[in-house]
């Protein structure tokens, strides 16, 4: 007979797991180990249901010397707000690396992939972003534009953000409550441009098709992540910001060569698969350094790589047990 499942909620996996320094250790020990060579990693699976404005990514990794490995479902539904539904949804099987019988079920509505995104963009940061950040900037109005503020915070302190959004309106109430909610000024600004233009760490977080930010924006010692280029077609800088950059860096080359913002540098021509391009693993490893100097100009493109869901995974399979939460189910 199987031995039994755990089944653990959206709302307990959220009491569980939040955007702390513990689980951006398990999200930053994934970029080692994958850098390390302990991975197999397939592609993402991608799905898109054009007729609803959704899309399907399916993601998996396995870690050699780890008791489980997840597989995730994640989807994005744009028009759901318009429904009164959350944008997002999705959930993770942990299964064992021994048996291949599913060790849990993480019902989280995408929560445990959002705060895995948040952290790595965090761990992007910590390593690329001057030590001495004064302004952060957000391009994007929704859930994970609001996480990487937080997760930022965790490694890179600053006195004040900026934000734009496609929706005046969003931007306005985005500003309000992460006013509130992290306790320092959040002004909207008037474009994408003007947020890389008043901040030393800028995130893009947006599903946009078309560049939102252009080199003539960037000034000197700006880091820049784009968390949001994550399929094809999907783009938030101009390519032409890789030639302007002094350090590219990504998660993982092949699958931001067709999934992420280098998918667009390889198509201009500002990129090569054969450039100076660093994935973040080899940062965190130690086996090559993060900033060099404060003038430095760093772009990190981050796809999203399966790694990050199998450690969050993992991580919230055992907070779970050791908190004794969750239903068995068989066994």
């Amino acid at each position: 007979m199987p031995p039994p499942c755990l089944l653990v909620s959206e709302r307990e996996l959220r009491a569980l797991v939040a955007l702390d320094l513990s689980a951006l250790a398990a999200v930053e020990e994934s970029f080692t180990l994958l850098s390390r060579g302990a991975v197999e990693m397939p592609m993402p699976m991608g799905l898109e249901i054009p007729e609803h404005e959704g899309e399907v990514h399916v993601k998996s990794a396995y870690v050699r010397g780890l008791p489980g490995f997840a597989v995730k479902i994640a989807s994005g539904f744009y028009a759901n707000p318009r429904r009164g539904l959350p944008t997002s949804s999705g959930m993770l099987a942990l299964l064992s690396s021994e048996t291949g019988f599913p060790l849990a079920l993480l019902l989280d509505n995408a929560y445990l992939t959002d705060v895995r995104t948040a952290l790595a963009g965090a761990v992007a940061a910590r390593h690329l972003a001057r030590a001495q950040v004064d302004t952060a900037g957000v391009v994007g109005t929704g859930v994970q534009a609001r996480m990487q503020l937080e997760a930022l915070r965790l490694v890179r302190p600053f006195r004040e953000a900026v934000v734009w959004g496609r929706s005046p309106e969003a931007a306005q109430r985005y500003a309000h409550e992460m006013s509130a909610a992290l306790g320092l000024p959040v002004t909207p600004v008037a474009s994408a441009a003007e947020t890389a233009r008043r901040a030393d760490v800028v995130v893009t977080a947006t599903p946009a098709r078309a560049p939102l930010l252009h080199s003539r924006d960037l000034h000197e010692g700006i880091h820049v992540t784009a968390m949001g280029s994550d399929g094809p077609g999907k783009q938030e800088l101009d390519p032409a910001i890789f030639r302007r950059a002094d350090r590219v860096v990504c998660d993982r080359k092949a699958q931001c060569f067709r999934l992420g913002e280098l998918q667009h540098g390889l198509a201009a021509g500002t990129i090569r698969e054969e450039s100076a391009i660093d994935e973040l693993g080899e940062i965190t490893s130690g086996d090559k350094p993060g900033r060099r100097t404060d003038g430095e100009v760093t772009v990190c493109d981050l796809t999203g790589v399966g790694v990050q869901d199998t450690a969050i995974a993992l991580y919230a399979y055992e907070r779970a047990r050791q908190a004794g939460v969750g239903t068995l189910l068989g066994g």
